[in-house]
């Protein structure tokens, strides 16, 4: 390590400062504005660089390292096309709120606006979706502008910080100092709630005979999950989450209502447009949970917390908005709640009637294979102590309803954006972090084939992550809304001419590879994938090609009124 005072070159700063950062991995891909930097990694032995196949692939395993952890994820790519190539991580990581710095190679100060080779205006390009960016000019600014990344990636709400270092900045001397502070002007985030504001929540929650916790990834970020389950337990509470917000109170404990929205659970969606309090923790009131937003918790007085106020009365309107973080809110409603508390259990029962109304449940038939089985197997096999990435389609709603996480971090998936080819390389990220518990991806055909050359970097580091891939030959999201609301025009979602053999792909990769078709092939296949620990290994389940993940809100429909089965059975085959 180096100390202050002394004279370095950028390069050499870049990576004193990440040690000062405690960064551990960097995923990257070398090129031309970075060869000083690469030069110098030659020598580095405490910083581990992955090496990755593709930079789209570096920003999905660094967020996928973020959510698994809690630290911020690293990546490092060359000008150009190498920058560019990431723009959909961090719009993937901006959206769902991952801290991830990306530094970029830039060319030499002299020549940007030039239209040199490889040259991309990367902060221009990425300014919307990045919480900041920065372009270094000065070698002297470059060890306090990246302090000030990994402090503004973060805190408050956390996001992606892009930081472009020109080529001849790498290069240039300067003597190294560290800010052991960040102060930086306009950016105070609100992290403790204002005490008028929980005591009136305190007693909105106190009061209400039907109150419903809705919460989101922020309770997940904020580490205040058992601040949740002591509230909702105590206060017998059910709790409702998004898709990202799963995992935040147990899936297996009786009050807990799964997920709410377009793909949630039937007795969810009834509980929120028949509570009389809904209590948004963590949570932005997303379209896919809302529906109609009209309709949506009338009968409800509504409480929001988030850390961002910009989420607050942005979709919806709330009674009582609690800016701050989510940990903060929670445990100061614990102190501040009466020791009296309120009988709910008529409240309770009428949720457990809807439960039994409409279950999650699938039929089992001895040669077929149905993706519910397959996902429920999983979580019974791992009794959902795993931590589970999805790609987006079908399987990821599945996934949601099926899968019973009971401990947080343990779902990473792409919410906001929805960004098919995301799962692998997010699970090859994931694996890095996290050591003690199986990493798993559940995957479509059509996603994993989007950065299926990441296989490589998980063979090359021996992670051993179980790649369980849900092959039904379609685009099957797509093709379920083109059965539902587009006529049966099933225009270019059939992949079945298409498609390779998984097997024989992921062998050629040097990975182990099953199949499995129905229900005893696949039950052994995960167990066999669950015990394999040399490296990675996919199993590629050839499920009912035209199954429909019900129950489903139609597009812009009420979240009270959901469609529970397919207009013309006979049509899944």
């Amino acid at each position: 390590m180096h100390e202050p005072g002394q004279k370095l070159n950028g390069s050499e700063i870049f990576f004193e400062c990440l040690r000062r950062e405690h960064v551990e991995y960097i995923f990257g891909y070398p090129g031309g504005s970075l060869l000083k930097v690469y030069e110098t990694l030659h020598d580095v032995k405490d910083i581990k660089h992955i090496l990755v196949r593709h930079e789209q692939g570096a920003t999905h395993m660094a967020e996928g390292y973020a959510r698994a952890t809690g630290k911020p994820g690293v990546v490092l790519v060359t000008s150009g096309p190498g920058a560019t190539n990431t723009v959909t991580g961090i719009a993937n990581a901006y959206m769902d709120s991952s801290p991830m710095v990306v530094f970029t190679g830039q060319v030499p100060s002299t020549l940007i606006g030039n239209d040199a080779f490889q040259e991309a205006d990367i902060v221009g390009i990425t300014r919307p979706i990045t919480k900041h960016n920065f372009l270094v000019k000065d070698v002297r600014e470059l060890a306090s502008t990246i302090r000030r990344a990994f402090f503004l990636a973060t805190t408050g709400r956390p996001g992606p910080v892009l930081i472009d270092m020109p080529k001849d900045v790498l290069a240039a001397e300067c003597i190294f100092e560290w800010p052991e502070s960040v102060e930086i002007r306009g950016y105070k985030p609100t992290v403790k709630c204002h005490a008028n504001q929980v005591q009136k929540a305190a007693k909105m929650i106190a009061k209400a005979k039907r109150p419903l916790f809705y919460i989101g990834g922020g309770v997940i970020t904020a580490e205040a999950t058992d601040a949740l389950r002591q509230i909702a337990v105590e206060e017998q509470i059910p709790v409702t989450m998004t898709l990202q917000g799963l995992g935040a109170f147990p899936g297996d404990h009786p009050l807990c209502m799964g997920m709410l929205g377009m793909h949630g659970t039937f007795w969810a969606n009834q509980a929120v447009s028949n509570c009389d309090l809904l209590i948004a923790v963590g949570a932005r009131f997303d379209d896919r949970v809302t529906g109609k937003v009209e309709t949506f918790a009338l009968q409800a007085k509504k409480i929001h917390n988030d850390i961002d106020p910009t989420n607050v009365d942005k979709n919806i309107k709330v009674d009582l908005p609690v800016v701050g973080d989510a940990r903060d809110f929670l445990e100061s409603i614990i102190r501040e709640l009466p020791k009296a508390k309120e009988d709910r259990s008529a409240w309770l029962a009428e949720i457990e009637a809807w439960r039994k109304q409409c279950p999650m449940e699938y039929t089992i038939e001895p040669d077929s294979l149905k993706t519910e089985f397959v996902i429920d197997e999983i979580s019974k096999q791992t009794k959902g102590h795993a931590v589970v990435v999805t790609d987006v389609g079908q399987h990821q709603m599945w996934t949601a309803q099926y899968f019973k996480f009971t401990e947080p971090r343990s779902i990473i998936t792409s919410g906001g954006l929805g960004t098919m080819g995301y799962g692998l390389p997010a699970t090859i990220g994931a694996a890095f972090g996290v050591t003690d518990r199986p990493v798993i991806t559940i995957c479509g055909d059509g996603g994993l084939m989007m950065n299926i050359q990441e296989l490589v970097t998980a063979v090359y580091n021996k992670l051993p992550i179980k790649i369980f891939l849900i092959n039904n030959s379609y685009l099957g999201m797509v093709r379920q809304w083109q059965e539902l609301f587009h006529k049966e025009k099933y225009s270019f979602t059939d992949l079945e001419a298409s498609n390779p053999d998984f097997v024989k792909v992921a062998e050629a990769f040097g990975c182990r590879a099953v199949s499995a078709d129905n229900p005893d092939s696949a039950r052994k296949a995960i167990a066999d994938a669950l015990a394999y620990n040399d490296g990675p290994m996919l199993v590629d389940f050839r499920v009912v090609r035209k199954d429909m993940v019900f129950p489903m809100v139609p597009a812009g429909g009420s979240i009270s009124d959901m469609l529970l089965a397919r207009l013309n059975p006979k049509t899944m085959v």
